[in-house]
C-alpha cells in the first residue's frame, strides 16, 4: 500500500464511509451571502481568537466550489528524524448533486535530501479509487463506495486533509480540544497556527494524536497540515503552495492519461463491506 493510498483511504474513507449520503439525499443548500460585518467576513490576525479562525475555515469550506494546490507530502520519522517527500500538483472539486472528487498526481519523490522522478498518480471519483505507479505500470481500481454514496471531501472526517473546512465551530468543538499556537520558525509566513487534539472516544483518537493547522489569514485557507500518528511515531506534513481557489474545474481536470492497457498489470476490485 503506497502512501496516498493510505493517507486517502485511512482519513477519506474509514472516517468517512459512515457519514457517506444516499444518491437520493439532496444536495446541500447554497450558503447565505455574508454580510461584510458578520463575525464570518471578518478577517484574521494573529490576535484573533480560536473561534474566530474556526469561523473564517466554517465560512471559506461553504464558499469553497474547487481548489488547485501545488502539493508536497512529507512522512518523518520521530525517532530518526529520517523523511521522505513526495511533490505534486492536486485538484479537488465540489460536484452539484452534492459529491466531490479529487486528483492527486506527484512527479519527484526525495529521499535524505535526494530527489529523483518518480511519477504516481490518484483519483478518487463516482466512489472509485484509482492508484497508479508510472515506473511499475500498475494501476489499482478500488470501488470504495457502495453504488449510489457520496463523499464530501471537504467535510471533516471525510476528506484526505483532516481540516474543519465548512464545519460548524461547535461541531468542532464536540470532537476536539482547539487551542492557537505561535508559528514555528519552519512555518509559512504571516501564517496563524491552529492545534487539534482529539477527544476521547471521537472517530479521530485511534488516528491522530494532534492535528496542527497553518493558516493563510487572507485567504483563509489551510497551506500547511501536521498530524501526529496515535503512538507519536510518525509525523506526516502536507504543505499546499501556489493556491487557486473556484477556478471553475472541469471534467477535463480529472481526465487521466491514456494507458497501453496491454502493457500494464492492472486490477479491479468491487466494493466491499
Amino acid at each position: 500500500m503506497r502512501p496516498l493510498f493510505g493517507f486517502i483511504l485511512a482519513i477519506a474513507l474509514a472516517a468517512g464511509c459512515a457519514h457517506a449520503q444516499p444518491s437520493s439525499a439532496p444536495a446541500s443548500p447554497a450558503p447565505a451571502p455574508t454580510s461584510p460585518g458578520s463575525s464570518e467576513s471578518k478577517l484574521l490576525t494573529a490576535d484573533s481568537s480560536v473561534d474566530e479562525i474556526l469561523d473564517a475555515l466554517d465560512q471559506r469550506g461553504k464558499q469553497l466550489e474547487d481548489f488547485t494546490a501545488d502539493v508536497d507530502l512529507t512522512d518523518t520519522d520521530v525517532a530518526t528524524g529520517n523523511d521522505s517527500k513526495l511533490i505534486g500538483q492536486m485538484k479537488l472539486q465540489r460536484l452539484a448533486d452534492g459529491d466531490s472528487r479529487i486528483r492527486v498526481v506527484f512527479d519527484k519523490k526525495v529521499v535524505n535530501d535526494k530527489t529523483k522522478p518518480d511519477k504516481s498518480e490518484y483519483m478518487l471519483s463516482r466512489g472509485w479509487l484509482i492508484d497508479r505507479s508510472y515506473p511499475d505500470r500498475r494501476e489499482v481500481r478500488r470501488q470504495v463506495l457502495q453504488p449510489g454514496q457520496k463523499m464530501n471531501l471537504l467535510k471533516l472526517g471525510e476528506g484526505p486533509f483532516p481540516l474543519p473546512l465548512g464545519q460548524d465551530k461547535a461541531d468542532v468543538h464536540k470532537m476536539f480540544e482547539v487551542s492557537k499556537l505561535a508559528t514555528g520558525k519552519d512555518d509559512p509566513p504571516g501564517t496563524i497556527r491552529a492545534r487539534l487534539v482529539p477527544k476521547r472516544g471521537t472517530q479521530f483518537e485511534p488516528k491522530f494524536k494532534q492535528i496542527d493547522v497553518c493558516i493563510d489569514p487572507q485567504s483563509r485557507m489551510p497551506v500547511k497540515i501536521e498530524t501526529i500518528d496515535p503512538n507519536g511515531v510518525m509525523t506526516r506534513t502536507t504543505e499546499l503552495k501556489n493556491i487557486r481557489v473556484n477556478t471553475k474545474l472541469s471534467d477535463a481536470d480529472f481526465q487521466l492519461p491514456p494507458i497501453d492497457e496491454k502493457q500494464w498489470d492492472i486490477h479491479e476490485q468491487p466494493f466491499q463491506e
